[in-house]
Formats: structure tokens, sequence, C-alpha cells
């Protein structure tokens, strides 16, 4: 062979190689988020948020997690056994594994941390486990102890914790900004970035810009911020529909008449112009609490656009139809869904006045879903909403459903639609994944480029 023809098969060779390492997740690098939400705390019992559950997931490791399948996988938790009866459930920890502060993690520590985020269970340490007592059969245990909010901290004061997970704290000025860098002891592998800047209380407008400027490498999308046709400078990644957007009442309805005009509200909200014009084609319309991926059924629960019926309710009723709106006025979406639900209101011959006063007579809220099981997530969006919870058991499908049933029966609350949680990330970004509860993965990111 030509000397000529070795060197292009020697170039040819090394590109290749190049080619391939530019492809493979290697070490190094610096990512940088943004978010609009301006957090003040990073306990991961005070979990509200998109982001304060990205930040637990880099921060702290809970005792079990569950896969997309929703099987129970360990973590903290090496092993479990749950005694029949469903109330008791005795869980062995990983032997050896350290706070980012350098103390090890005991049960005494595990147990504690448990307590903090549930008050009412009865939890208690042996040399080698956690032992959790409730006072009724809890066939879900294991999920709820998957949740961000039930993830093992340390707790140093009412706005700081000391977790086990991926990331360990490099600097922290709540509200602003947050870095992390990579926990190189980590007991299920060192992530593969070395740090990650995330900075808080971006304005909304901001969010997209900075990607395309190349400021940050990853932020989450507004519903109604729609990635443009064509578009290569960042990449759109959506998690299934997990946040609920609801209206709640104050209270039950005191009379037949008051039931009548939030049905006669219920009819009036035309779901799918909001869907479609609002939130730019983002979401589900919904008349359910809970997802149909999560439930199956949720298809049932049809959301009824009948402006004509509205109308014939309002007329059929002489109780008030004065009524004050209420919403978060720092979030731009629920100010613009909320006077779009007064139009329809008052379209149907009901005056939504919008409010931001404190006590209004409904409120519009957004919920994200705790937990992929249903049985799970229905008692505590229950708590959130403010709805006592149906006494039955959630032990089969057919319960699942007579029980939110039972809920919307109660003319409390007006589900209008579910979002997915949606991130941009810069074409450098690679292997992002989002669980079905809209929060990342970070030990599996990894930066495109020279590898350092």
């Amino acid at each position: 062979m030509r000397p000529s023809a070795l060197l292009s098969v020697a170039v040819s060779g090394l590109l290749l190689v190049a080619a391939s390492a530019a492809t493979r997740p290697h070490y190094g690098g610096s990512l940088r988020a943004s978010t609009t939400e301006a957090i003040s705390s990073l306990d991961p019992a005070t979990d509200d948020s998109i982001w304060r559950r990205n930040l637990t997931g880099l921060l702290f490791d809970t005792l079990v997690t569950v896969d997309d399948r929703d099987r129970i996988l360990p973590a903290l938790a090496t092993a479990w056994r749950v005694d029949p009866g469903n109330q008791r459930c005795t869980l062995v920890l990983r032997p050896q594994i350290h706070f980012h502060d350098g103390s090890l993690v005991t049960p005494d520590s595990v147990a504690a941390s448990l307590r903090t985020a549930n008050p009412s269970w009865k939890i208690y340490a042996t040399p080698d486990s956690v032992v959790i007592e409730r006072s009724s059969p809890s066939p879900t245990l294991l999920a709820e102890l998957s949740e961000s909010r039930n993830a093992i901290a340390k707790r140093n004061n009412a706005n700081s914790a000391t977790g086990t997970g991926p990331f360990k704290i490099d600097s922290w000025t709540p509200g602003k900004q947050l870095t992390v860098v990579a926990n190189d002891d980590y007991w299920n592998g060192r992530p593969f970035v070395d740090s990650i800047q995330l900075t808080m209380g971006v304005p909304a407008n901001d969010l997209e810009r900075g990607i395309e400027l190349g400021r940050v490498d990853a932020t989450t999308l507004l519903p109604n911020q729609v990635h443009p046709a064509g578009a290569n400078s960042y990449q759109v990644l959506a998690s299934p529909v997990c946040e609920l957007i609801a209206l709640v009442f104050a209270h039950e309805p005191q009379s037949p008449g008051e039931a009548t005009i939030r049905e006669a509200l219920n009819l009036a909200i035309d779901r799918t112009s909001i869907r479609n014009v609002l939130l730019e084609g983002s979401g589900e319309p919904t008349a359910s609490l809970l997802p149909n991926w999560m439930t199956g059924y949720a298809f049932v629960f049809q959301p009824a656009f009948n402006l004509a019926a509205a109308r014939e309710r309002r007329a059929s009723t002489s109780a008030t139809a004065r009524l004050s709106l209420g919403y978060d006025a720092t979030d731009p979406i629920a100010r613009t869904l909320a006077e779009r639900v007064a139009l329809n209101a008052q379209d149907a011959g009901i005056l939504l006045r919008t409010s931001t006063a404190p006590a209004p007579d409904v409120r519009l809220v957004r919920i994200l879903l705790s937990s992929p099981d249903p049985r799970v997530a229905l008692p505590h969006l229950a708590e959130q909403l403010g709805v006592a919870m149906p006494a039955q058991t959630l032990q089969s499908e057919q319960d699942l459903y007579q029980a939110e049933n039972d809920i919307l029966r109660k003319n409390v609350v007006i589900p209008i639609v579910f979002l997915p949680v949606r991130y941009a990330t810069a074409s450098s970004v690679q292997d992002w994944r989002v669980t079905r509860l809209g929060v990342w993965r970070p030990e599996s990111v990894w930066l495109a480029g020279p590898i350092p």
C-alpha cells in the first residue's frame, strides 16, 4: 500500500476514534441551569416545586426508589421486610454511608429524618435497620418512602440540611444561586459533571434567551413557551403530564343553589381553548384529579364545555353568583389562566373577580403529583387541595375510581388541565433523563465536547 494510502487510513482511524470519544459519556465540565423559582430552603420535607425536587435529587437520597415499571429498587436501604397486615416494615440500611459533612448515616439519624417528614408515623431504630409502624394497613409504604419529601437529611437549621446524594453544596445563596460539586465518594458512583450552578429568580422571558445566547445549559420552560420549528440552538424534553391546574373552593357548598353555581362554572370553562390558545397546545384538558397514564380511567371524567347548559344552570337558581378568584401573583401562567376562567364564567352569567388578596372564595392552584403510584398520589393531592379523603381503602382500581369520584362530587375542586414538565437543554447536554413526575436524573447527564 502506498504511503499516502496508509496516511489516509491512519487519519480516518483517528477521526473515527475522536468521533467515538466525543459521543461517549465522559467526566468533567460544569453545567449551568436556571429557573424562575427562588428557593429559600433545601430541606426535602418542604418539597413543593419541580426545582425543589430536582435539588433534592442532587443532594439527598431516599431509602428506596421506583423505576418506570413501578418496581421498588434499593437506595439507602438494601433490603426490607413487610410484615403480614402491611402495618410494619423493617428496612436494612446500606452500611458505611456518610453524610456530606463526613458523619455516618445511622439508623437513629434515618429515623429522625423520617419523623420530621412524617410526625404521625411510629419509627424506631435497631442496630442496622429502621422500623416503621403505621396505625392502619399501608400497602403503599415503600412507594411513599421513594417520594422526595422522604429523602434522608441531617437537618442543621430551618433552611439547611445535609444529605448523602451525588452532589455536595459548594456555595448557597438562598433564593439566588446554588453551586454543587460532584460527590467523589458517592455510593452509587460519581456523577459525570464536575459541578452544577443553578441561578434562581430568573425572569420568565429570560429562560429561553439564556439557552439561545449560550449563557445557560438547561432550564425549565413555561407551558406557553414553544420550541420554534427548525430551531437547533437547544432541545426540548418533556415528562408525561404530572401537574394539575384546578380551581379549589374555600369550603363545600352551603346550599343547593351554591352547588348549582359551581356546576355551571364547571360547564362554562373552555378547557380545550385554554390548552390550545393560552398554553400553546401544551398539556391535556381534564375533568379528573389524576392523569390517564396513571389510572387508565381518567377518560371517564370527560371535561364537558357546554355554555348553553352552564347558562341554564345559572338561571335555575337565585343563589349569589359573585365570587373572588385568587391566584399566585408571581406566576404569569396562573394569572393568564385565572383571567380566562373569569371570562368563561362571565359568559355564563357568573361574576368571577380575579384577586390576589388573601382568603378568596376560590383559588386557582398548580400542584405537582407526588408519586407515580395513584394510591399514594391521590391522598397527597387531596391533602394539598384541603379536601378530606373518602374512608374506603384503595386496594383496587375500582376503589381508587370511587374515591376520586367522591371527591369530585363534593363540588370543591374543578380540574382544568394537566401539564407536563418541560426542559430546554443546550446541544452539548447529553442523556438528560426525566422521570414520569418531571424530575431530572443528574447522575446520567454529561457534557459533550473535548475530553478534559
